[in-house]
C-alpha cells in the first residue's frame, strides 16, 4: 500500500546510484561575509557558515523555536573561531565543501606541509554542534560568541516588520538583550529569556480572553541559548574559550537548547545536564550514527536528471533544496517559509539590519507554508511533515473555541495567517477594535479567508494514502478533518435548492469579495470524496455535505468550457493568485488521466497571471496537466534563478517573501516529481 513511494525510489535508484554526493557544493576561496555562508542543520538547529577572506570561520546558530517576546524567530547568536597560526590566509590554498551525503561541511586551509582540516557538523540526533579540527602541526584554537543583542531596543521602520503583527500598536516594539550566565564550570553559556509575554494581551484583544488559564503560554519564559566546551579548552573571558595548549587536533561542542522553565537557573541546570549528555558520548560513535541518519535519509529516494547544463542544474537544485529542508524541518515548529532558519545580515533594503529580520516576521501564511511540504511524500520525508500537522492540531482547541466564540456553531477554523499558536496577528486582525464585532477582520486578504485548512487535510490524506498509517488517520486526520468540515456544514447557508452558498467569501487573496469561490467547492468536494472512501468511516454529515457542494463555476466561450475563480466576483483584482486552477493543484480534481482535461487545460492556457516565482504554482499545474514543455521550462526558471547576493547556489528570493525564500525551490521540487510520477489512490502514472 505504499507502492507509489517504492516505485519512486525504484526508478531513481535503478537509473542514478550515488546522487547525493555528485551535488556537493565546493568553494575555493573565502567569503566576504554572510552572504557567502553555507547551510548546514540538524532538522532543529541550523548554522550559516562562512569563512572570511584572510579571517576567521564564524557561523550563526538557529533554532526552530527560539521565539522572542516579540513574536520573532531569533538566531542564538554567532560564533567565531580564530586559529594560530592562522591557515586562512589570502596566499594560502582553500578548500571549502558541504558534504550532503554526511551532513557535514569540511575544509582545509593552509600551504602543504602545514594544512588544517575542519569538520563542522550539527548531530541529527542530539542537540548538539561538532567542531573539530586537526593539522600537520602543532596550532591553537580559540573560540568567541558574539552578541548582537546587548541592552534594549525598540524596532522602528521597516525593521519593525520583523515582528509582523506586532508592530503598528499601542506599545512599541522592544527587543530584548541577551544574558551571559556566570558559570563555574568552564563553559560559555547565554541566554534570550522571555520575561514577559504578549500572549494574554492578544487572546484579549481578539475576544478570547475566557481562554486564559485554559491554554498555556507559549511564550512566557520561553528561554533559549546554548552552552560552548572542549574537553582540552579553558576559559578566556565570559565570552571566550581557548585551546589549552598547541595541538595537533582539537574539539569542541556547542549545545543549543530551548525550554520555558520558571527561572533561568532551572534553564541553564538543562542545558548543563545535555552538555553532559553529550560529554560521556563517544564522539566517533556519534558521528558514525549521524552519519547513518543522513546515509538513510538519502537513500528513501532522489532524482537525478542528465542530459544538458540545465539538466544538472535541475538535479542540483533538487538535491540542495532537499537538503536545506532537511536541516530544519524536524524542530518544534514548521519550516519558516520565509528564510527557513538561514537568514542572515539583510542586504535587500535601504538599511541593512541584522540576522534576526526577515520580511513578513514570525507567522505562517498557510499558502506560503504549504508548498514546503507538498514535494514530501513522494521523496518519503515523513517524518519532515510532523511538524506542520503538529502545530495546526495543537492549535486546534484554541480554533474550535473561537469558532463558538466569534460565530457561535461548531467546528473549528484557521486564519490564512497565524502565529505558531493560532491566534491571528495583530496587524491583520487590526488594532482598533472600538464599535467591531471579535469575528471582524480588518485585513481584507484574508478576512474570510479559511480554506487552507482544506488543503491541510488534503496533504494529510496524502501521507495517509503513501502510509496507511491507522494511528495517523484517528489521531491527526480525522478528528482535525472533522472539525473543519463541521464549520463548513454550520457556517454557510443553503440556498434555495439547498446548495451551500459561500457568501461572504473571497477567492484566495486575489479575489476579495466573491461568491461561491472556486477553492472552497474545489477542495471540499477533493478531501469529502476521498475521507468517504476510507474504509471503515462512514459520516452522514460528509455523505450530506458532499451532496450540497453547487457546481464549480465554469464559463464556456467558442465552445471552449473553463473553470473561473468563483460564481460571482464582487470586487476587483487584489493579487496575482489563479484560484481557478485550484481545481488542478493543491486539488487534484483535473490532470492527465482524468475526466474534462480539455477544460483544465483551456482554464490553464486563460490564466490571467502567467510566471514562475515564489508561491506560484504554474509549474506544479503544467506537469499534473501533462504539459511537459511548460513545466520543464518553469522547473528550469526556478532552479537556474538563485538569490543574486548569496554565494550558495540553493538558496533563492526574496521574490515576494525573503532570502532564502522557501517556496520558488519547492514548487520546482513538486513539479518535478509530477513530470515523473503521478499517484490518485493505487493509481500511478509513470512518466506523465
Amino acid at each position: 500500500h505504499s507502492m507509489h513511494g517504492i516505485l519512486f525510489c525504484l526508478l531513481a535508484l535503478v537509473l542514478f546510484p550515488g546522487a547525493a554526493h555528485a551535488q556537493d557544493v565546493v568553494w575555493t576561496s573565502p567569503s566576504r561575509d554572510s552572504s557567502g555562508s553555507m547551510p548546514l542543520g540538524n532538522g532543529d538547529i541550523g548554522l550559516n557558515l562562512w569563512v572570511e577572506e584572510g579571517g576567521d570561520l564564524l557561523f550563526y546558530i538557529s533554532k526552530t523555536d527560539a521565539w522572542s517576546a516579540d513574536t520573532r524567530l531569533l538566531k542564538l547568536g554567532r560564533v567565531r573561531i580564530k586559529l594560530t597560526p592562522n591557515p586562512f590566509l589570502k596566499a594560502s590554498p582553500f578548500r571549502q565543501a558541504l558534504r550532503l551525503q554526511n551532513g557535514a561541511i569540511e575544509i582545509q586551509a593552509g600551504p602543504q606541509g602545514g594544512e588544517t582540516r575542519l569538520a563542522v557538523w550539527v548531530d541529527a540526533n542530539a542537540p548538539v554542534i561538532h567542531v573539530e579540527a586537526a593539522g600537520d602541526r602543532k596550532f591553537r584554537v580559540a573560540v568567541s560568541l558574539e552578541l548582537w543583542r546587548l541592552k534594549p531596543r525598540v524596532l522602528e521602520g521597516a525593521e519593525a516588520v520583523s515582528a509582523y503583527g506586532m508592530e503598528g500598536g499601542p506599545q512599541p516594539v522592544v527587543e530584548q538583550p541577551d544574558t551571559v550566565w556566570r558559570s563555574s564550570s568552564g563553559k560559555v553559556i547565554w541566554f534570550h529569556r522571555n520575561g514577559s509575554s504578549p500572549w494574554q494581551g492578544l487572546l484579549k484583544h481578539q475576544g478570547l480572553g475566557s481562554l486564559i488559564g485554559k491554554l498555556k503560554d507559549p511564550l512566557l519564559y520561553r528561554t533559549f541559548g546554548g552552552a560552548i566546551w572542549g574537553k582540552d579548552f579553558r576559559k578566556l573571558g565570559p565570552l571566550s574559550l581557548i585551546s589549552a595548549a598547541p595541538s595537533l587536533s582539537h574539539a569542541f561542542e556547542i549545545v543549543a537548547l530551548t525550554a520555558q522553565t520558571p527561572t533561568a537557573a532551572e534553564w541553564v541546570k538543562l542545558v548543563e545536564a545535555e552538555a553532559a549528555k553529550s560529554e560521556r558520548a563517544s564522539l566517533p560513535d556519534a558521528r558514525a550514527a549521524h552519519e547513518r541518519w543522513w546515509s538513510e535519509f538519502w537513500s528513501r529516494s532522489y532524482i537525478r536528471v542528465s542530459g544538458s547544463p540545465e539538466a544538472e542544474a535541475v538535479s542540483r537544485g533538487y538535491a540542495l533544496q532537499r537538503f536545506v529542508t532537511a536541516c530544519a524541518a524536524r524542530g518544534a515548529q514548521p519550516v519558516k517559509f520565509n528564510g527557513s532558519i538561514f537568514t542572515v545580515d539583510a542586504r535587500e533594503l535601504k538599511e541593512t539590519f541584522n540576522a534576526d529580520y526577515r520580511r513578513w516576521g514570525g507567522p505562517y501564511w498557510f499558502q506560503n507554508t504549504r508548498l514546503v511540504y507538498w514535494p514530501m511524500p513522494a521523496s518519503g520525508d515523513f517524518d519532515l511533515i510532523e511538524p506542520l500537522f503538529r502545530m495546526y492540531l495543537e492549535a486546534l482547541p484554541l480554533a474550535r473555541a473561537r469558532t463558538r466564540i466569534y460565530f457561535q456553531h461548531d467546528g473549528a477554523f484557521y486564519p490564512e495567517t497565524m502565529h505558531f499558536w493560532g491566534t491571528y496577528a495583530n496587524t491583520n486582525y487590526g488594532w482598533d477594535r472600538r464599535g467591531k464585532h471579535p469575528s471582524y477582520v480588518e485585513n481584507t486578504y484574508i478576512r474570510h479567508y479559511f480554506s487552507g485548512a482544506l488543503e491541510l487535510v488534503a496533504l494529510m490524506l496524502d501521507r495517509y494514502d503513501y502510509t496507511r498509517d491507522r494511528v495517523f488517520l484517528m489521531r491527526t486526520l480525522l478528528p482535525l478533518a472533522d472539525e473543519v468540515l463541521t464549520f463548513y456544514d454550520q457556517h454557510y447557508k443553503r440556498d434555495p435548492q439547498g446548495k451551500i452558498r459561500f457568501e461572504p467569501a473571497q477567492a484566495l487573496e486575489t479575489w476579495q469579495a466573491a461568491i461561491n469561490p472556486l477553492p472552497e467547492i474545489a477542495g471540499l468536494r477533493y478531501v469529502l470524496d476521498r475521507l468517504i472512501a476510507i474504509p471503515g468511516n462512514p459520516n452522514v454529515m460528509w455523505l450530506r455535505l458532499r451532496s450540497e457542494l453547487p457546481n464549480l463555476p465554469a464559463g464556456i466561450e467558442d465552445d471552449r468550457k473553463f473553470l473561473l475563480p468563483a460564481a460571482e466576483v464582487l470586487d476587483k483584482i487584489r493579487n496575482s493568485e489563479n484560484p481557478e486552477l485550484y481545481a488542478v493543484f493543491p486539488y487534484r480534481l483535473f490532470g492527465v488521466g482524468k475526466p474534462s482535461l480539455e477544460v483544465a487545460r483551456e482554464t490553464f492556457e486563460r490564466r490571467r497571471f502567467k510566471r514562475s516565482m515564489g508561491w506560484t504554482q504554474d509549474a506544479i499545474q503544467a506537469a499534473l496537466l501533462g504539459l511537459a514543455e511548460t513545466a520543464s521550462s518553469y522547473v528550469i526558471q526556478n532552479f537556474t534563478t538563485p538569490h543574486k547576493s548569496s554565494r550558495f547556489p540553493g538558496f533563492y528570493g526574496p521574490n515576494f517573501d525573503w532570502v532564502p525564500d522557501q517556496d520558488h525551490p519547492n514548487v520546482a521540487m513538486l513539479a518535478l516529481q509530477s513530470m515523473l510520477l503521478q499517484a490518485e489512490g493505487e493509481r500511478l502514472l509513470v512518466l506523465p
